[in-house]
């Protein structure tokens, strides 16, 4: 049983999930285990599950939680996605100290007390990353790998290699972070991105509980993680943009020369040939670079828009 003390500082865990039905009640068990055994003496407790509509048993086994136990359900009126459902927990908590992370049991709440205790020693922001993951596939390791170094090549932050969904930020840390009002946030780069102390906790990941993973390599959530990341704190691309042109313009003054040399050697040359190879190749750099210019122009529209991040349907609370 846990029990609140109001003379202690309140930890907030929020979590974003959508269809966690056979990691929810194990996940519970570790934390309050957790909880007990090390954290207990010094915090209060409070959980934050914010609902991406999930349609499986989830929500159910939520409601059946302990009523001793501090905890909030937030259910979102649509599938938002895993952002948003964090920003929704983050504006909601009420933590001297928020960890957020995922509900499959891959980043052990085990864990927890080593980013509290660094949280103590006067870190905002503790991350955490994982030189081992465990029952996941070589191949999509290593583009995650690449994927960060990437980011970090062109962005403007230090991004934190392998480092994911699993952090500890101090309230000053929510409250900055909340206060950016982006649309569409990547809080892996936000939570470096405004500073203060920082660190990071390696740990080993562990194999998925049970269920299936909710985000396949080439699914629509990896790659626009992977843009989010790339767009939100660079424009390096937009740059770019200008170097492929320069490419294009150098590709048609050497097809020029090419042309007059042959011409002036008498040498014949297919006019057919040399127009196709033109055409395709300024074609593709000109649909390079407006492609580029889409990505930045999307985020500039959604962001224009103003809408809410997200949606609430309904909060389900004991606290």
């Amino acid at each position: 049983m846990l029990e609140i003390a109001k003379d202690r500082k309140l930890l907030s865990l929020v979590f974003s999930f959508r269809n966690e039905e056979s990691n929810l009640s194990e996940l519970l068990i570790r934390i309050s285990n957790v909880y007990e055994e090390s954290l207990k003496s010094k915090y209060r407790l409070e959980l934050i599950f914010v609902n991406d509509c999930s349609n499986d048993n989830s929500l159910n086994i939520l409601t059946e939680v302990d009523k001793s136990i501090p905890t909030t359900v937030i259910n979102l009126s649509r599938r938002f996605g895993v952002g948003p459902g964090v920003m929704a927990g983050f504006e909601y908590s009420k933590g001297d100290a928020v960890v957020y992370m995922d509900c499959d049991l891959q980043d052990p709440p085990e864990l927890i007390p080593e980013l509290v205790s660094l949280y103590e020693n006067g870190f905002d922001v503790v991350h955490t990353r994982r030189i081992k993951r465990l029952g996941e596939n070589p191949f999509k390791m290593g583009l995650t790998i690449l994927a960060y170094k990437f980011i970090n090549r062109v962005a403007n932050i230090d991004l934190p290699v392998n480092s994911g969904d699993f952090k500890l930020l101090s309230r000053r840390t929510i409250n900055e972070i909340i206060s950016l009002k982006e649309y569409d946030p990547y809080i892996r780069g936000l939570s470096v991105w405004v500073g203060f102390k920082q660190t990071i906790v390696d740990y080993v990941r562990q194999p998925r509980f049970a269920g299936r993973s909710q985000f396949k390599l080439f699914s629509k959530g990896p790659i626009f993680e992977f843009i989010r990341g790339a767009t939100s704190f660079s424009n390096v691309f937009l740059f770019g943009s200008l170097f492929i042109g320069s490419l294009g313009l150098f590709i048609s003054f050497g097809l020029i020369c090419y042309v007059i040399v042959a011409k002036i050697n008498g040498v014949v040359t297919s006019g057919v040939t040399t127009i196709i190879l033109t055409i395709s190749t300024l074609s593709s750099l000109i649909l390079i670079s407006n492609g580029i210019l889409s990505i930045y122009l999307s985020r500039l529209f959604e962001q224009s828009k103003r809408r809410p991040r997200y949606i609430i349907e309904s909060i389900n609370s004991n606290a």
